[in-house]
């Protein structure tokens, strides 16, 4: 039996109290570095732009001569010289006349508007100047961050390093992939993979264990040979029959913080310790083991990797009523069309294609017994 059941708010806290921001830190190329955070701030180390430049294509003239110009009464220039987009406008030009304020005439450029100084002129650090922050550690960096960057001359910046994440299915039951045709009772190891690309998808860099036999030593010998992990994800054995070892391992090579948790799928979900590393021990079903990723591992690995936690959202309107178990956080996997949210399954922990043919999924709270149909919700949208 579990000896006592939390809730899934109770075990994101007891994972979250002992996984802690990856301080190590790494050079990258910017090429390589979508998505990665700082871990320094970015001084520039030179102006931007680094000289005066035309901001659009037209003449660039000395804006004093062009004084007094209109189309009623236009000026004419024999200094003028035509300019394109980002081209240096250099002395005695300091303005920028557009192509529609201008006509060649014999040689003379008739002007019709009066430009002041640095008109269409993007002067020097306009953009950024030198020694400016341009941003800050803890910043992820996105496209237009890297463009901007590679633009003031960078070439490589100091990034945490992504938390490093083992993955280690165990199952005598299970298969690799691919490697042959099934036996009746056997089934193809699945949850790594998923695991795996979520992990990766979620900030940290994950490895795949070989398949690991229901037996004590062999998960214990796992666990023990994975201490260059931040964090271990155990795949199967959690719950409470005669082969589910992975609970009590947990509990002889270190600490098991929690067995148990109030989640319908998910409830054999285990978090501990061992030599200070946090431990995860994911359901074998695999909807269980996605409904416990998304609500322990993912809060954990956004923490560990220095990245906002907060999961994607939407608001849409059941279209038809749900029920759920009182006293457990129900996950129900949902589609969504035109603003409404169809429910596709709360209970089959098995069903791996009801999450596929789901956008998100409702988290019906432990204190309510089921939705009304026409209710509007909060769907957790899929990555």
């Amino acid at each position: 039996m579990f000896k006592r059941l939390v809730s899934a708010k109770e075990a994101e806290k007891a994972l979250l109290g002992i996984c802690g921001p990856i301080l190590r830190t790494e050079s990258l190329n910017l090429s390589s570095c979508r998505d990665r955070v700082l871990s320094s701030d970015i001084i520039s180390p030179a102006d931007l732009p680094p000289f005066c430049r035309a901001a659009m294509d037209g003449y660039a003239v000395v804006a004093a001569r062009t004084r007094g110009a209109s189309s009623n009464s236009p000026i004419y220039l024999d200094d003028a010289r035509r300019i394109r987009t980002g081209q240096a406008v250099e002395e005695p030009h300091d303005a920028v006349v557009m192509l529609e304020d201008a006509v060649l005439r014999a040689g003379l450029l008739e002007v019709s508007a009066e430009a002041h100084r640095f008109k269409n002129v993007s002067q020097v650090g306009e953009d950024i100047k030198k020694g400016e922050v341009v941003l800050s550690r803890g910043h992820r960096l996105r496209p237009p961050d890297i463009a901007l960057l590679t633009a003031l001359g960078l070439q490589s910046v100091q990034v945490y390093e992504r938390p490093r994440v083992a993955v280690i299915p165990t199952g005598g039951e299970l298969v690799k992939p691919g490697s042959r045709p099934l036996l009746p009772g056997e089934a193809y190891e699945i949850n790594s993979i998923m695991a795996r690309l979520y992990l990766e998808l979620w900030g940290a860099s994950a490895d795949r264990d070989e398949i690991v036999p229901d037996d004590p030593e062999s998960i214990r010998r796992a666990i023990e040979g994975r201490r260059d992990a931040d964090l271990i994800l155990l795949i199967g054995g959690t719950s409470v029959g005669e082969r589910d070892f992975a609970p009590q391992v947990l509990a002889d090579a270190g600490e098991l913080l929690v067995h148990g948790v109030r989640i319908q799928p998910g409830k054999p979900t285990a978090v501990g310790t061992v030599g200070k590393r946090p431990v995860v021990c994911l359901p074998g079903y695999p909807v269980a083991a996605l409904a416990a990723l998304y609500l322990l591992v993912r809060p954990a690995v956004k923490i560990m990797a220095h990245l906002d936690g907060r999961p994607p959202v939407t608001s849409a309107r059941l279209s038809q009523k749900v029920a759920s178990r009182p006293g457990y956080l129900s996950i129900v996997r949902v589609a969504l069309n035109h603003g409404q949210a169809a429910p596709i399954m709360t209970t089959g922990a098995g069903i791996l294609s009801s999450v596929a043919r789901a956008d998100g999924f409702v988290a019906v709270p432990e204190e309510i017994e089921g939705l009304e149909a026409g209710e509007v919700v909060e769907v957790n949208l899929f990555e």
